[in-house]
């Protein structure tokens, strides 16, 4: 009777790779997130070392939007720059985040900026919301080789409609899938310790400031959780990038500004570590 290839430590059928000896290898390949708490096997992939950008919040308000990113990028679990901006000027009245490889993703941004100024001079206007957001769809989608070796960017778009007179968040996947949010949103690494804190701070009246106060609450957050987010730095005065939109156009938020918020937030977790609760009833 002939031998199985089981019988020598290897996966019969379609798992029986000659350079995978384990279903766990198998998994840490293809799938590493199907590997118990979604961690990667010893073998280090593609994009390890270089340098990766988390994590990007954005929540929306009456007339507009904010989005801010902190300051953070990894390679592997070594800091590889402490004051990476993630947040960008995408036109007048939108803006972009990235997460992932960050000089894929910043290669990316700068495209696009082109692309929308090269619409807008060709055309004498500026493209819609929902057609900037596609258009980045298929520059993400685009990247899908260099995604499946481990180099995937993952953006966030937010930006100010004229004709609905409001702001609106896009999300997409590494596939170039395009999904509109409500409200807030959040990715990276450490997106659902921000989404959390979201969650529990929104309140659909914010005002702009008050907006960018819950983005760097929610950042913090994510810090406190995530080893790849990085936190308000008082003693480097290296904060978040917090930027919002609104029929007034894109405007990036001042050092001062934001350092005034992040002094607010750190202050505020001596008498609370956990951050503001929200009202139970």
């Amino acid at each position: 009777m002939a031998s199985h290839e089981s019988h020598t430590g290897r996966l019969p059928g379609l798992f029986a790779n000659p350079d995978m000896s384990s279903f766990t290898e198998f998994l840490g390949a293809y799938s590493p997130r199907s590997l118990p708490g979604g961690r990667t096997p010893p073998a280090s992939r593609a994009g390890d070392d270089i340098p990766h950008g988390t994590t990007i919040v954005a929540v929306t308000f009456p007339g507009g939007v904010v989005m801010a990113g902190d300051r953070r990028a990894t390679a592997g679990h070594v800091i590889a720059q402490r004051d990476i901006e993630k947040v960008f000027r995408a036109d007048e009245f939108s803006a972009i985040a990235i997460a992932g490889t960050a000089g894929i993703g910043i290669e990316m941004v700068r495209l696009f900026q082109v692309e929308l100024e090269h619409y807008e001079k060709r055309e004498g206007r500026t493209l819609s919301v929902e057609g900037k957001a596609n258009r980045l769809a298929t520059m993400v989608r685009q990247n899908l080789a260099m995604a499946m070796q481990g180099l995937a960017v993952v953006p966030l778009f937010a930006g100010y409609d004229e004709e609905r007179d409001e702001g609106r968040i896009f999300s997409y996947d590494p596939a170039g899938g395009r999904y509109e949010e409500r409200d807030f949103h959040s990715v990276g690494s450490g997106s659902v310790f921000a989404r959390g804190a979201l969650k529990k701070l929104y309140r659909p009246d914010l005002s702009a400031e008050d907006a960018g106060l819950v983005c760097v609450q929610a950042l913090y957050d994510a810090a406190d959780d995530d080893s790849a987010t990085g936190g308000p730095d008082l003693t480097r005065r290296i904060f978040p990038v917090v930027a919002s939109v609104t029929s007034d156009g894109y405007r990036r938020l001042g050092e001062d500004e934001v350092g005034a918020l992040a002094q607010a937030v750190v202050d505020g977790r001596y008498d609370s570590p956990g951050g503001p609760t929200a009202p139970l009833r």
